[in-house]
């Protein structure tokens, strides 16, 4: 088994009120909480990532004008 393929146990306490968003998340989108965690760490390093370059986030509407900025992540 390659070290990508390994899995590593991690104990996790939620408020009563995130876990029920992580299960709202989950059931909504068919995945696992485990899936919801693993995407939102993803995002949270394209964030990181581009943080670093100077780069700006944001959430863009349909005529690709900023409507949100994201911040203090």
């Amino acid at each position: 088994m390659s070290a990508e393929n390994q899995s590593v146990p991690l104990n996790l306490l939620l408020s009563p009120e995130l876990n029920e968003r992580l299960e709202q998340l989950a059931t909504a989108n068919n995945v696992t909480k485990v899936e919801i965690l693993q995407k939102s760490i993803a995002l949270f390093d394209v964030v990181f990532e581009a943080k670093a370059e100077n780069k700006r986030i944001g959430i863009l509407n349909q005529d690709k004008q900023l409507e949100t900025e994201i911040v203090g992540i």
